[in-house]
């Protein structure tokens, strides 16, 4: 009788401490859920909020140019280009500057000619990009990359400048030049010309047309009729409009192509 009541105890106990068991289980269950959750819960701000302060980190330098009154969009030269480029300077030697140089496609095509080439660019990730490059072309030490704005530049020290310009940026780039400049200096102008100089030499056609200017386009332009210099204004700013538009386009459509 003591006995049976005995087992009856014992499997009573050991009933109650299943059940107490197994509540602590869920217990411990939820607990894990709910920490797991938490941690979810900070990781996924934390991935997209490290993944915007990136975004912002690459993009700005891209950007902020766009937000000067004038820039030089980053659209990468083609081959054509390079080649006609390297055409104009055929018989040419000494310093070169490529005055918004990008990937550093010139500079690095003219370093490999013999050239000692130096880039400006606003972009600190391009011209991360362009040492880069340079290096493993293995012209590092004749060309070279520096972050600056074409603005803030001289540059007389030049005896070969290259510049892929926008329309409205020319006339003032002119000018700025033509005071800066020395006697064998030649300027090479790609895809717009210069608006009151007359090129020594033209090559290619379309976008990839190259036009070549020696110092006496540019040290005898200043001493022309104001009025002659007036009337070809008028005429640059009409073909300034079109020719924006056009541009607009086309770097519109290498965007989405990008």
């Amino acid at each position: 009788m003591f006995g049976g009541g005995g087992d009856a105890c014992t499997m009573k106990r050991k009933e109650l401490q299943e059940g107490k068991d197994a509540k602590d289980d869920a217990f411990a269950s939820s607990d894990a859920n709910h920490f797991e959750k938490r941690n979810w819960g900070l990781l996924i701000p934390g991935v997209v909020g490290g993944t915007l302060v990136a975004l912002y980190a690459v993009a700005t330098p891209f950007v902020t140019p766009a937000l000067r009154k004038i820039c030089l969009p980053f659209v990468p030269a083609t081959s054509t280009q390079i080649e006609n480029v390297l055409k104009m300077l055929q018989r040419r030697s000494g310093s070169l500057v490529d005055i918004g140089s990008g990937d550093g496609r010139i500079v690095i095509a003219a370093a490999k000619e013999g050239f000692r080439a130096v880039g400006y660019e606003l972009n600190p990730w391009l011209v991360w990009y362009s040492r880069y490059r340079a290096w493993r072309e293995g012209v590092h030490h004749t060309a070279k990359f520096y972050i600056s704005d074409l603005w803030k530049v001289s540059f007389s020290q030049y005896t070969n400048v290259v510049i892929f310009g926008v329309p409205q940026m020319m006339l003032q780039l002119e000018n700025k030049l033509q005071l800066e400049l020395e006697e064998d200096t030649r300027v090479i102008a790609c895809r717009f010309p210069f608006p009151h100089w007359t090129p020594d030499h033209i090559t290619g056609e379309g976008i990839d047309t190259v036009w070549a200017y020696d110092s006496k386009s540019f040290q005898g332009s200043g001493k022309r009729c104001p009025e002659i210099l007036s009337q070809r204004k008028k005429t640059h700013n009409r073909n300034i409009s079109l020719s924006v538009k056009c541009e607009d386009l086309r770097l519109a459509l290498l965007t989405s192509l990008y």
